[in-house]
């Protein structure tokens, strides 16, 4: 589906180059022509190298570690193609950081969710495309267009294609449940929640479970994988309860902290994530055990609906 170069535009600065590549095959289309450097004291200097007057602007940034780094790339860039003309500019995230804080939960805290939105509109986005929100109220901080995506197909069919006899999707967390089970009604699968308290943003306990394991195979599913240890926490019980072989997927593998020790010690024989965001050197350390998917196409098709002015719901999660 080739368009003219003259109309659509992506371009990328150094959070993930190779996903904005890999949409622009999906395209047909050449990656946008932009320097992103740093002045001698660390500041972010970027530069568009083509003309943008006019032109419909796609910029593909996940705002993930280093999340100030990229985040500030990515609103140096809007600011840079707003003040060059563009038409209308579309900021790509498939990770939103700074999601966490998506309310106040005690006094005196920030809601950095909307201040990140603030700051988006305010360096000139006018749209924004999303993957797997940590949390679906964040498209409601946005008084512009935001596009909720989800890797739900993505990780689904995969899944479905391993056709796993006897398999139970199970969440690591009772706010997980709508994804378990979408999962669990298009795998034909049972459905387990291990019930979780967090104690604090690094640490969480797990009580019981919810649902019938022993002698299952089973399928953890979550939004993304930080410290590792409510999924690892979770395949233990899981375990112990006599699961059979477990399997984990989540579409951001975010591997910080002792995330990849706490993986590599778990029962976890298989986890499968999207290339939302790159993998780092030490999540790449689990070799055979950890498989990346690609959510190229789904974001680029919904590029193409966006600047097509044609419908993007039929590519959202039916849950």
């Amino acid at each position: 589906m080739p368009f003219p170069e003259d109309d659509l535009k992506i371009f990328t600065c150094n959070g993930h180059p190779e996903l904005a590549r890999r949409m622009c095959d999906y395209l047909q289309l050449p990656l946008g022509d932009a320097s992103v450097s740093r002045f001698p004291d660390g500041e972010i200097n970027i530069k568009i190298n083509e003309d943008v007057r006019g032109r419909d602007i796609f910029i593909v940034q996940p705002t993930s570690p280093p999340v100030n780094e990229n985040l500030m790339e990515l609103l140096v860039m809007v600011d840079a193609a707003r003040r060059s003309s563009a038409r209308r500019i579309t900021a790509v995230i498939p990770y939103y950081g700074y999601a966490r804080k998506d309310r106040k939960e005690e006094g005196r805290v920030p809601i950095t969710a909307k201040l990140v939105a603030n700051l988006l509109v305010k360096a000139g986005v006018d749209r924004v495309l999303a993957l797997d929100l940590h949390a679906t109220q964040i498209q409601g901080f946005f008084d512009i267009p935001l596009d909720h995506l989800f890797s739900f197909p993505v990780l689904c069919n995969h899944f479905q294609e391993l056709n796993i006899p006897d398999l139970v999707v199970a969440t690591p967390d009772v706010g997980g449940i709508r994804m378990a089970r979408a999962f669990s009604n298009v795998l034909k699968a049972g459905l387990a929640v291990v019930d979780k308290r967090r104690l604090s943003p690094e640490e969480s306990s797990v009580g019981f479970i919810i649902g019938e394991v022993a002698d299952r195979n089973i399928l953890l599913v979550d939004d993304m994988i930080t410290t590792g240890g409510s999924l690892s926490a979770a395949a233990v019980v899981l375990k112990e309860k006599g699961a059979r072989q477990i399997f984990a997927a989540a579409a951001h593998p975010v591997f910080c902290g002792p995330a990849v020790e706490r993986i590599a010690a778990s029962p976890i024989s298989k986890i499968v994530v999207t290339d939302s965001i790159p993998l780092n050197s030490k999540a790449q350390a689990l070799g055979d055990r950890i498989q990346v998917l690609t959510v190229s196409k789904l974001l680029g098709e919904a590029v193409h609906r966006i600047h097509m002015n044609e419908s993007v719901s039929s590519l959202f999660m039916k849950q």
